[in-house]
């Protein structure tokens, strides 16, 4: 497989093309025009000549029309260094009064004059006819050049019109090779640094000041460095908090499991497995919540914003959890959902992380909280926000912990734990709620107490 051309080649190659062509098509026009320039001179002295010997076509003493030259002023008007020079002087007849053999070339009626092109005695020649008039009568004077100063003064205009054309089509391939190699030694310079770098090291590459393109082109892998590193920083993080997380619970199976294995007793066994499965209920309620905080880590580029109904997410957040509240004796209600201007109130925000975080605080309350747990739906502290709270009737929780219970892994303050679990899912609420644009605000209940926590979300405009 052939290797693909450089950059540098590339571009030099698209921009080449067209000014070798615009040089050639230059260089042919320049030598048109000037051929053509050079022709008109050298025709015009070819008919001066001839006019100059016309001047002299007049009747002479003797009364007979003819050329009145002596041979000296003959030779002196046509003397000419480096061509040959032909004439002949035609009669009305066609009949030649002086001059040479020439080919006959007809001057149309209306014209004063007409070239040729003629081949006489081996020679390549320009030739002009022109009429002259004496005494009423049409004479013709045929008046030939050879064409050797021409053609060589023609190969001068080529010399002297293309040459420095091509060195300055050189110097300029040589101007803009450097010009184009400075320009791109940026992109080389990323390209080496990106080669060389350790695949631990997302830093972010320097890129200097240069074209917007290659800073653009920086500000991109940066930017995907940034991604990159922060989906390798959850991924650690979500091994780490697995491996700190899981050690206590399955060590404490094991000892369950051990213990029951040594004793013979189908009771204790009951009761070891009964204790077991405790247990590995807690550890796969810890993983998912695990699993829910990596999502939350991971889900900023995933979002699937879309127009969403509060009441409807509260009815559906109760109907999921309807049942379980019923087995450990809550009351589980909805207040606001079907109050007047409720199908009004509408968020932007993604279903399912809202969903995860209704689960996440009824869940709370389910453990923690009393006999009776409310969804609530009411527009927020300022008109343009709504507010989805999940309020139970517990023991609640001390302002000065509620802040250390939105961060990882807290489940107290001052060594009392507040229940079992890993402390995980008022920081996943915290963090979803971070994704969407919303806040967690913990606050006591009203009367007979407990604690609300509450979702504020943006209206989405109508």
């Amino acid at each position: 497989m052939s290797a693909s051309p450089s950059l540098r080649t590339r571009v030099l190659r698209h921009v080449m093309l067209p000014l070798a062509l615009a040089w050639l098509a230059g260089a042919v026009v320049t030598l048109v025009v000037s051929s053509h320039f050079t022709e008109q001179a050298f025709d015009r002295a070819l008919l001066d000549d001839a006019y100059s010997i016309a001047s002299h076509v007049r009747t002479g003493s003797d009364g007979r029309v003819g050329l009145q030259l002596s041979a000296n002023e003959l030779r002196a008007a046509l003397f000419d260094q480096a061509e040959s020079v032909h004439f002949s002087v035609l009669g009305p007849d066609g009949q030649r009064l002086a001059g040479g053999e020439l080919p006959d070339l007809p001057v149309p009626p209306g014209e004063s004059y007409r070239y040729r092109e003629i081949v006489h005695e081996g020679q390549l020649m320009r030739m002009v006819a022109l009429r002259h008039t004496v005494e009423g009568r049409a004479y013709r004077v045929l008046m030939a050049h050879t064409t050797r100063v021409r053609g060589a003064l023609g190969q001068q205009l080529l010399l002297y019109a293309a040459l420095p054309q091509l060195l300055l089509l050189v110097l300029l391939v040589l101007w803009l090779r450097r010009g184009i190699g400075r320009d791109l030694a940026p992109l080389h310079r990323l390209q080496t640094a990106l080669s060389h770098r350790d695949a631990r090291d997302l830093s972010p590459v320097q890129v200097p000041p240069s074209t917007q393109e290659i800073e653009q082109l920086g500000q991109t892998v940066n930017a995907l460095f940034a991604r990159v590193e922060h989906s390798v920083r959850a991924q650690r993080e979500f091994a780490g908090n697995v491996a700190h997380e899981l050690r206590t619970p399955l060590a404490g199976i094991r000892a369950l499991a051990d213990y029951g294995l040594g004793h013979t007793d189908p009771a204790v066994w009951r009761q070891q497995l009964q204790q077991v499965a405790g247990s590995v209920v807690r550890a796969s309620h810890l993983v998912d919540q695990l699993l829910a905080l990596a999502l939350a880590d991971e889900g900023e580029q995933a979002l699937r914003r879309e127009r969403l109904s509060p009441a409807e997410l509260l009815q559906q957040a109760v109907l999921r959890h309807l049942d379980k509240a019923d087995r450990q004796g809550v009351d589980l209600g909805a207040r606001g959902v079907d109050a007047e201007g409720a199908e009004a109130l509408a968020i932007v925000a993604d279903a399912a992380l809202v969903g995860a975080m209704l689960d996440n605080l009824i869940d709370n309350a389910l453990r923690y909280g009393g006999r009776m747990l409310t969804l609530e739906l009411a527009a927020g502290p300022a008109q343009d926000e709504v507010t989805l709270a999940v309020v139970d009737d517990g023991p609640g929780i001390p302002e000065t912990a509620r802040r250390a219970l939105l961060q990882r892994w807290s489940q107290g303050i001052d060594g009392q734990r507040l229940g079992q679990g890993a402390g995980l899912g008022l920081s996943i609420v915290a963090r979803y709620a971070q994704l969407l644009g919303a806040r967690l605000w913990l606050e006591d209940a009203a009367p007979p107490g407990g604690l609300r926590a509450a979702l504020v979300f943006p209206r989405a405009p109508d």
